[in-house]
């Protein structure tokens, strides 16, 4: 005989909250490995040195608030518009934000990403020390935010 137990509801923003705040210094991130055109392998995320967007979507992923893990900013961004993720003016915890290209150092300015998590605290790998690290949400004024994203089903119902 079957008996009628009650139904559990995932809490996805307490699990997506949780898995950002857990995430702080986890090495998991660092590597992704590709196969170049010529056939030689080699890490996409440079151990850890740009790999915001491999981080940002795999928490994505991992929930299915997105479809795939990406490396890159810009794709990231295209799956998330896809998957019902929307702009919006101002900054609630959990919110994914965009950063406008910066230079790190390198040369090379790139745009980042992350999570906003409330009182101008973000969580976003960090290029120094590789991994997810919690910081200011401008970076103290030295970098300003191109977009921020929300998704419905991170409403707290």
């Amino acid at each position: 005989m079957k008996k009628n137990l009650p139904k559990v509801e995932r809490l996805i923003f307490k699990t997506y909250l949780a898995m950002i705040k857990n995430s702080l210094g986890a090495k998991m991130f660092r590597n992704f490995f590709i196969l170049s055109k010529d056939n030689k392998q080699y890490d996409a995320m440079r151990n850890g040195y740009v790999s915001c967007a491999f981080y940002v979507s795999s928490i994505l992923t991992i929930l299915g608030l997105i479809k795939r893990v990406h490396g890159q900013v810009d794709n990231t961004v295209k799956d998330m518009l896809k998957s019902g993720w929307y702009k919006t003016k101002t900054p609630v915890i959990g919110a994914v934000i965009v950063w406008h290209k910066f230079d790190v150092g390198d040369g090379n300015p790139r745009e980042h990403i992350g999570f906003f998590i409330g009182q101008h605290q973000a969580i976003s790998n960090d290029y120094k020390k590789r991994c997810p690290a919690k910081h200011d949400l401008t970076y103290n004024g030295k970098r300003k935010i191109k977009a921020i994203y929300w998704h419905k089903k991170l409403s707290r119902i």
